[in-house]
């Protein structure tokens, strides 16, 4: 019997063994191209054999060459770093919400991404959402240092600004809940290398009840809910749980302890992610490379609730041979 990457993955989503752990491998636009011309094949990612076809609310617009404004009328350059940039400028200079617009989300070419996603991708387990869901879009917006200000300074602005966030981010929940679609994504980086960014105390006070919102929407209509956050933020982790969350990605080993995080969450969230970028993936040989990917996949893949992948997508300093054998070893696992 042919197992799809789909049913796959809701095995593993319900805490049971699938025959082989599934994966998901993602890269960067310089090391997709790298790795193109090493396999002198420029089709190759399509044979990765990836379980999982997602994308998300929102468009960038070329308006000069390197440089992108997104709908929020953010401007990103890209000249250094082709897949997300760096803000140009933020287009809340002050603690004010007057002087700025918020844009409506385009339903109708959501919807036109949405149909082609699902209709290519039948046999895949299928997402939409919102990237820069929260803290990410009120900080582009914002700055960083000024949002985190603001928390202390200005708190009443910050409630204002992320309720905004959070209405713009519902109609976009509502609607593409309408579609053929197995989880809502949110992709919301909360963590640094040494923990929250903001701590967990203001992440409770801002960050948390409009998450909980978004998370409430996906799963009274049945849905998973994944969740995106760079960093060392396994502190939240019971407070994601409660919430209702299903899917933790980046799943980062230099940052958090892995095994621990299984034994103690296993049971509530599903794993995406375990291969280090930083620490794994360009540091070492293909035949070590082999061995760290075979051993998590033993540790965290062991009774499901484990996907298999680079804990970001895969940046241009690693070398085509490694992605090369990370693709051939998930592709190769014996099954259970």
């Amino acid at each position: 019997m042919n197992i799809t990457p789909r049913e796959r993955v809701l095995t593993a989503l319900k805490h049971q063994q699938p025959d082989v752990t599934p994966w998901q491998i993602d890269l960067t636009i310089d090391a997709q191209t790298q790795t193109a011309a090493y396999l002198e094949d420029p089709n190759f990612v399509a044979k990765i054999g990836n379980h999982l076809a997602g994308c998300e609310d929102g468009y960038f617009i070329e308006i000069e060459p390197g440089f992108w404004r997104d709908q929020f009328g953010i401007v990103w350059n890209r000249t250094i770093d082709k897949d997300i940039g760096n803000v140009q400028s933020y287009l809340l200079p002050e603690p004010t919400l007057t002087r700025y617009h918020f844009p409506e989300p385009d339903l109708e070419r959501n919807a036109a991404v949405y149909r082609q996603l699902i209709a290519s991708n039948r046999d895949k387990f299928r997402f939409a959402g919102v990237g820069f869901s929260m803290f990410e879009r009120a900080w582009t917006l914002r700055g960083m240092e000024n949002l985190l200000s603001d928390m202390i300074l200005n708190p009443q602005f910050v409630d204002a600004l992320l309720d905004t966030i959070l209405e713009y981010n519902l109609k976009v929940i509502d609607h593409l809940l309408q579609f053929d679609f197995d989880c809502v994504r949110f992709g919301d980086d909360w963590g640094q290398q040494i923990g929250v960014i903001m701590g967990p105390k203001l992440w409770r006070r801002f960050i948390k009840p409009r998450v909980a919102a978004m998370y409430a929407r996906a799963k009274q209509a049945g849905k998973y809910v994944m969740q995106h956050s760079c960093g060392a933020v396994q502190e939240l982790f019971p407070d994601l749980i409660d919430m209702g969350l299903d899917i933790f990605n980046t799943f980062q080993p230099e940052v958090m302890d892995v095994a621990y995080c299984k034994r103690e969450y296993g049971r509530h969230l599903t794993f995406y992610g375990g291969i280090s970028t930083q620490q794994v993936l360009p540091r070492v040989g293909p035949v070590e490379l082999r061995r760290i990917i075979n051993e998590m996949i033993a540790l965290i893949g062991k009774d499901g609730g484990y996907i298999v992948a680079p804990t970001h997508g895969i940046p241009r300093d690693v070398p085509p041979e490694n992605i090369v054998a990370f693709i051939e070893t998930v592709r190769t696992q014996q099954p259970v």
